[in-house]
């Protein structure tokens, strides 16, 4: 693998690993490929598929955000916020949420095939 690549994926694993919006799954993985690197492809996939399962795209966002669970998550405001957001960055182009947590798993999976 490219070492500039891996760099990159290194740093945004960190930014992941540090987002409050990560689940606790995704920073396992993560650290798990980070002890891994370079040792197991066999992490790797492991780390893309939890990616690719924690990732939030942009119009399930807008549906729980809008859900009572959301509100209850949220607080009223706030989910009527998150909402907004997420309609606002969906109409120019966004298909992923775009907190913290997912904003690097995304950066992460444009360098899938680059990883596998």
């Amino acid at each position: 693998m490219d070492k500039q690549i891996l760099d990159f994926v290194v740093e945004q694993t960190h930014a992941l690993m540090a987002a409050p919006s990560c689940s606790q799954e995704a920073k396992a993985a993560a650290q798990a490929w980070l002890d891994a690197v370079g040792t197991d492809q066999e992490e790797t996939k492991k780390y893309i598929a939890e990616l690719e399962g924690d990732i939030m795209p942009i119009d399930m966002l807008i549906q729980f955000a809008e859900s009572d669970g959301g509100v209850q998550v949220f607080g009223e405001e706030t989910a009527k916020a998150i909402a907004a957001h997420a309609r606002d960055i969906q109409s120019k182009g966004a298909v992923y949420c775009d907190c913290p947590a997912c904003s690097a798993a995304a950066a992460i999976l444009e360098k899938k095939d680059s990883l596998l």
